[in-house]
């Protein structure tokens, strides 16, 4: 039963919807999807077209937003709103640590997360659209991750759509995993770089906690364990726009002289499990390399092999050498399953997704190159997470398609900026700028 409750100048309705596991089998098991739909107060009664927003990730439920934040207030000037938790995530029938071992042993979980990539979040899309807009296609407005989805689905299913609206999240279309990260890491160097250049003062402090966690076992209140190279993921801050100042005030405050010297404060570690648990969000970790898959080719940890490449992420070597400590970014690596106790019991499972070799192809140039729906993307100059070459190339090959590149916003620029980035976008696919 859909329940509505309302929020300063938004009704909001909860939506469920049954949709098969495997769209391949369709009489076989199913499960739940749940997605909020949100309306401006003063048009709850009109007939609007619909925009479906897909989160970025993967693996995060959509946004819970109050009231108009962020880009939902532009949308609701002239859509119904319908922010989808995919598959896996949020308020949907959950896959974690707790869930998956009613799936049976590591290789039947594995088979079953093959299930949570982009191209099952489509047909799910696909399978509840004639619940939601009684069959009309409707505008996606895909965040990062999202951007996957929605070029997926202009791969598969372009009829479902009216518009695509995509920020940050123009993928390559037959890029390895290999060469997404072997793309990366040189970003994120230069991330790091312009953060000790505005910070001068976290080199020394970033150096300071490293030769800490090299020397000591350091574990956070959950249970996480804190090796430097966890405190080195925390660099994926770098990717928002108020990153750096963020990292800043974290590294300032670190330590705290205790009986024994000085050691980590309890406010510190309580800050970077915080940003370091994948409690929340396991798929995340657990199908991030696995949204790169395509073909015969595994992934086969595919960012902790190419970092090996560049040496200079070696943070005892940095400390040894008396060079600045390099942040990393959006990775996930073995030891991300020994040191988060969320994931500890999915190490097994996350080595045979690795191991992978039936990955489906998840987009179709050829479709994409004869492309009629109208498309807009926001493409963030040097964005941390994805690739601008790669998306500047996936762009040229989508037929229509045009984009807005732009220095002004980070990754999350639609959540920072996104009246101004929706509104751009919206102009840009109508041809009204």
């Amino acid at each position: 039963m859909s329940v509505s409750y309302r929020q300063p100048g938004v009704v909001l309705t909860d939506r469920f919807f049954t949709v098969p596991l495997d769209h391949d089998d369709p009489a076989g098991e199913t499960i739940d999807l749940y997605a909020r739909e949100a309306v401006a107060s003063d048009r709850a009664d009109r007939d609007l077209p619909w925009l479906l927003y897909l989160q970025g990730g993967p693996g995060f439920g959509a946004n819970r937003f109050v009231g108009r934040q962020a880009w939902l207030g532009r949308a609701l000037e002239e859509y119904r709103v319908l922010l989808l938790d995919q598959r896996g995530t949020g308020r949907s029938t959950p896959a974690n640590r707790q869930t998956l071992p009613l799936r049976g042993g590591p290789a039947a979980q594995a088979d079953h997360l093959a299930l949570f990539r982009a191209d099952s979040i489509v047909r799910d899309c696909e399978a509840i659209r004639p619940q939601v807009t009684g069959g009309a296609p409707w505008t996606v407005l895909g965040q990062s991750f999202g951007g996957f989805c929605a070029t997926a689905y202009l791969s598969t299913h372009p009829e479902g759509l009216a518009t695509a609206l995509i920020t940050g999240g123009l993928p390559s279309l037959d890029a390895h995993a290999d060469d997404v990260y072997r793309a990366a890491y040189p970003r994120i160097e230069r991330k790091v770089a312009a953060h000790y250049d505005r910070y001068p003062m976290d080199v020394e402090r970033a150096r300071r906690i490293a030769e800490h966690l090299l020397t000591r076992e350091v574990t956070l209140p959950n249970g996480y364990r804190l090796t430097v190279e966890a405190f080195q993921s925390l660099g994926i801050v770098l990717g928002a726009g108020d990153g750096s100042h963020r990292l800043h005030h974290l590294l300032e405050d670190a330590f705290v002289p205790t009986p024994a010297g000085r050691e980590l404060s309890d406010a510190f570690r309580e800050q970077v499990q915080g940003l370091l648990s994948y409690a929340a969000h396991p798929l995340y970790a657990l199908v991030h390399e696995a949204c790169y898959g395509q073909g015969r080719r595994p992934t086969a940890w595919a960012a902790e092999r190419v970092r090996a490449e560049f040496e200079r992420f070696d943070a005892a070597r940095a400390v040894a050498d008396g060079a600045p400590l390099l942040f990393t970014g959006e990775s996930v690596h073995p030891w991300t399953f020994a040191c988060d106790p969320a994931l500890r019991p999915l190490r097994e499972t996350a080595e045979l997704l690795a191991a992978r070799t039936d990955w489906r192809p998840l987009y179709d140039p050829a479709r994409l190159a004869a492309n009629e729906v109208p498309v807009a993307a926001a493409v963030y100059h040097d964005d941390m997470y994805v690739d601008t070459a790669h998306s500047l190339a996936t762009a040229r090959a989508i037929r229509g398609l045009r984009t807005w590149v732009t220095d002004e916003f980070e990754h999350d620029g639609v959540r920072a900026g996104g009246p101004r980035v929706l509104d751009r976008l919206l102009a840009l696919a109508r041809d009204e700028d």
